[in-house]
């Protein structure tokens, strides 16, 4: 299966780490390198404010600063995806319409969820779907993801597709993300613009099979995710496969060993960036975790590790 051409966005758009110094404060500086560096390294798009984004420690006004910063510095150079989840639907298509106005090239939204229990049936999350779309002109992707604890069925996939204007984009980070893909894009038909791997590319090459046009990735190594997508895109089926064994085993520690923090640990070797350091109350990535990403990134020299030098 290949790449759908047709669609509006596709390739890598890794997410871009939010970068603090050590006191907490926002780093807009080496914000602004980070974005460079991604570009550099070869992103066909970004995302900001996602989760590993640490989007969950910023109040509204520093998202609002960040969104502002980036999208100038980006200055249309790639298209950038600006996630606007919320509980509340109002709040939600208020951040997606002023992401809009800033110029954001699509946003990514959650279902509506809150703490450990509090989820709403799939009346209302078409309802909140439908609302947002309503509210703005660009596309909006749904993130499916195990962090809301909200099953999104491949079929209320689709029909929420085929039914609501802008639902076209599907970041598919369950277990079973390829036989979801698959499902959902044989549902959803043209409806279906963008089904999407997620979850650091650790399941990249079945998605890919499966007919995912996009990856949402770590920003740490954009170059490594390009040479699996750039081989595929090509029909070199075998050469994407290679490159996928080869990059495994750092995509296999990000996703599991170092998480969210593994893109700032590497831009932090590679003097993209200042500080490495979450915002409290997340702990930082443990010296032997880090020592390993920086080990498993060394044996592949990505461009992450020489940019800042």
């Amino acid at each position: 299966m290949t790449l759908n051409r047709s669609a509006r966005y596709q390739g890598v758009f890794p997410v871009v780490p939010t970068t603090f110094t050590e006191a907490g404060e926002l780093d807009l500086e080496s914000q602004q390198r980070c974005i460079d560096f991604m570009i550099d390294a070869g992103s066909d798009g970004l995302c900001i404010l996602a989760n590993f984004s640490e989007q969950f420690v910023l109040s509204d006004d520093e998202r609002e600063l960040l969104t502002r910063t980036i999208l100038e510095h980006v200055a249309g150079r790639v298209p950038v995806i600006v996630t606007t989840s919320h509980f509340g639907t109002r709040i939600c298509a208020e951040r997606s319409r002023r992401a809009q106005d800033a110029g954001a090239a699509m946003v990514m939204v959650m279902p509506p969820y809150h703490g450990a229990t509090l989820r709403v049936p799939e009346a209302q999350i078409h309802e909140f779907y439908a609302r947002l779309s309503d509210a703005i002109r660009i596309p909006i992707m749904i993130q499916d993801a195990p962090m809301s604890g909200t099953v999104l069925s491949a079929p209320f996939l689709a029909r929420m597709a085929q039914e609501i204007e802008q639902v076209r984009y599907f970041k598919i980070e369950t277990p079973g993300a390829a036989s979801k893909l698959r499902e959902l894009i044989r549902l959803g038909g043209d409806a279906i613009e963008g089904p999407w791997d997620g979850e650091e590319a650790i399941t990249l090459l079945p998605d890919l099979d499966a007919g995912a046009t996009g990856a949402m990735t770590g920003g740490g190594y954009p170059d490594g995710i390009r040479k699996i997508m750039d081989a595929w895109r090509a029909g070199r089926r075998e050469d994407a496969a290679l490159a996928y064994q080869q990059w495994l085993p750092l995509i296999n520690y990000e996703n599991r060993q170092g998480g969210l923090l593994s893109a700032k640990a590497l831009m932090k070797e590679g003097g993209v960036i200042a500080c490495e350091a979450p915002r409290h109350p997340l702990p930082a990535m443990h010296p032997a975790t880090r020592a390993g990403l920086i080990e498993t990134a060394r044996r592949l020299d990505p461009l992450v590790l020489r940019w800042g030098g």
